[in-house]
């Protein structure tokens, strides 16, 4: 999570004004001095001092805790976004704003200090009016503040769950329930830890603050710099070598970082124009920096911080999903390379010349040191320590090393001031999981989740494709235009229990919905990343979104493989070269989709056999092994004609000898 959006240079210019189009977290004031200067500054640092001291101590209890990082983080919403926002509108902070943030300030003010009061009276469930009156207000001020930072699309699906809370007996059989009322409704939100303080916000509150946080200070000393110098001196010179450092350098950033659109327009903003200037067209440049960038966020050992909250959820070690989540990643971003490589040797595209890209060696030598920090962070997740306590000391390790070297070197103006941007970049996350808290408490509250399952249970017949597509549609729909985390805790409630129903492993699933919840964002009809690519690349946003989705392809057919061969997550695994050989059959499976897509392998490839070459790399995806079998017969028939048309298409060498 290193690109702050929140702090998106003004200079950003064209830039800026794309993200800000596709993003509301990206449409914050401008505020440079002055009252609200200093508080948005106290408020941040105040914020981020708190969360790195309970990290090393431990925090307060769960709802003090929870209460007050979701009220100073609206009480900052409140400050630096706008009601309405408009081009043109002014950075002023309005009366109507600062009574927001006061009130922001208040809910969480009244469960601090009446905490053992609120106990007391909720262990025998009898809360008192001036309990139910601010956990009113409290409701009240998460879904504006989350209207203004997350955008409508959450905000309305929020307010359609807590109508459904009171309105419930009006609803046709198979969604009815009997009706919630205020009460029930305003404590189970307010007063317990299944609504807004429930996990969504538990996890915002302790795991992604301090990667985020993290991600800040590692941005702050130069790091977004070396990722693309060091992606440009690795495939900068290679066919179309703009296009892989495009998905190299997004995957790198988008491993630590929680927006795919702020991953987009940070790195597409010098990428993409080098793509077009070496011979690709617009859409598809901007098609692959969104698809790299949405990769980012399945890549470990951040996963955009969903891997916490599955960790969380499934009360699993954290190291076994970092180390499950490794090969998917892998296959999705080779088959995005593969098609990149296969339209520039179809289209005769050339690299960059060596000498306008940076030294490998010169890179790994100025910046090298800045990886310290991942590498500790890494190791000390698999060996077991808590998140906190290795995103605390990979963050004081940060600092460390910038003095490694004195281009990087932060001192205290930079420690604070990352610790600031840290806490603006979270401003969007944790108010769409204090959302997502109002959207899960309604469910559990109401037996809406059950409800769900049945209907999508109805619509597979029981069969497993079906319900794995139907449970693939609802994921989609619900992930478009949502952020990654709000998606995946609501499919996650909503859509795994289907397949959970069916017998699918409970980790399985979760990796399944997780995977579908992340690509709604190069889905037409409403493919954000590939939208703000789009409009990066001066492209049709349509037929960018259906570039991406092409280039995706993959990441599609990868779930399906992992419910059906677990082996591929590292689930029952009886022998590693089970391991070897699934992995094997599905680079090779990968590769001849990528083929397929492209008609291109050797020379171009006929459309009949571009069809066979489909069927044969869907075989070798799917495991088994009479399937593996066929797929390997059918794709070396589609390699040996493309070694028989390069060899026809040859010039002869003429023999020097003839008359």
């Amino acid at each position: 999570m290193t690109e702050s959006k929140n702090t998106m240079p003004e200079t950003a210019g064209g830039e800026e004004e794309i993200l800000q189009k596709y993003d509301s977290e990206s449409r914050f004031r401008k505020i440079d001095a002055g009252f609200w200067r200093w508080a948005v500054f106290i408020l941040s640092v105040g914020l981020a001092g708190y969360h790195l001291y309970t990290a090393y101590f431990g925090p307060l209890d769960a709802l003090r805790h929870r209460s007050l990082h979701t009220a100073i983080i609206a009480a900052l919403v409140f400050i630096l976004y706008p009601a309405f926002y408009k081009k043109n509108s002014s950075n002023k902070v309005t009366i109507v704003d600062m009574l927001w943030s006061v009130a922001a300030l208040a809910t969480g003010g009244y469960m601090i200090f009446d905490y053992e009061g609120i106990a007391e009276r909720m262990s025998i469930y009898m809360p008192s009016n001036v309990d139910i009156a601010f956990g009113i207000l409290t409701i009240i001020v998460v879904i504006e503040g989350g209207r203004r930072v997350a955008g409508n699309a959450l905000t309305i699906l929020t307010v359609l769950f807590i109508a459904y809370a009171f309105f419930g007996h009006s609803f046709p059989d198979l969604l009815k329930h009997s009706g919630k009322d205020l009460e029930d409704i305003v404590a189970y939100m307010y007063l317990s830890t299944e609504g807004i303080y429930g996990i969504a916000i538990s996890v915002s509150a302790s795991y992604i603050i301090l990667f985020i946080l993290f991600g800040a200070f590692l941005n702050k000393s130069g790091m977004g710099k070396f990722f693309t110098d060091i992606s440009l001196s690795v495939a900068g010179h290679t066919s179309g070598g703009p296009a892989k450092v495009s998905v190299i350098s997004s995957g790198l950033l988008g491993s630590i970082n929680g927006s795919a659109l702020a991953n987009v327009v940070t790195t597409g903003a010098f990428t993409i124009p080098l793509m077009k200037r070496v011979g690709y067209k617009p859409e598809f440049a901007g098609a692959v920096e969104a698809t790299a960038s949405v990769g980012g966020q399945i890549i470990p050992p951040v996963m955009g911080a969903t891997a916490f909250i599955m960790a969380e959820t499934l009360g699993m070690p954290y190291n076994q999903i970092a180390l499950a989540a490794i090969l998917p990643a892998f296959l999705y971003y080779l088959g995005i390379i593969l098609i990149v490589h296969f339209r520039a040797k179809k289209l005769g595209l050339r690299g960059m010349s060596r000498a306008e890209l940076p030294n490998f060696w010169k890179v790994l030598k100025s910046g090298g040191h800045l990886l310290i920090p991942i590498f500790v962070l890494i190791g000390m997740l698999m060996a077991g320590k808590t998140p906190l306590y290795a995103a605390f000391y990979a963050i004081v390790l940060s600092i460390v090393v910038s003095w490694f070297n004195k281009e990087t070197r932060m001192g205290i103006r930079e420690i604070l001031s990352a610790m600031e941007e840290g806490v603006r970049a979270a401003l969007g996350v944790a108010m769409s999981c204090a959302m997502v808290g109002l959207i899960v408490g309604v469910s559990t509250l109401t037996g809406l989740g059950p409800k769900l399952t049945q209907s999508i249970l109805v619509l597979g017949q029981g069969e497993m494709f079906l319900t794995l597509f139907f449970t693939m549609v609802a994921c989609i729909i619900m992930g478009m235009g949502l952020p990654s985390i709000p998606t995946y805790i609501i499919t996650a409630t909503m859509a795994a229990p289907a397949l959970l129903e069916l017998g699918v492993d409970p980790f399985v699933t979760h990796m399944f919905v997780f995977y579908f919840g992340i690509l709604a964002n190069v889905t037409p009809p409403v493919a954000l990343a590939a939208f703000a690519g789009a409009g990066l690349a001066g492209a049709n946003p349509n037929k960018t979104g259906f570039e991406a989705l092409r280039l995706a392809l993959s990441g599609f057919i990868i779930p399906y493989i992992f419910v059906f061969s677990p082996v591929l997550l590292m689930q029952n695994v009886t022998s590693p070269w089970e391991v070897v050989w699934v992995t094997i059959t599905a680079i090779i499976g990968i590769l001849g989709l990528s083929v397929a897509l492209e008609r291109y392998f050797i020379t171009d490839l006929p459309l009949p056999l571009a069809a066979l070459c489909l069927i044969g790399s869907v075989t070798l995806i799917v495991p088994g092994l009479w399937t593996d079998i066929a797929g390997f017969v059918v794709l070396s028939l589609v390699l040996g004609q493309q070694i028989l048309s390069r060899s026809k298409g040859r010039p002869k060498v003429q023999d020097s000898n003839a008359i």
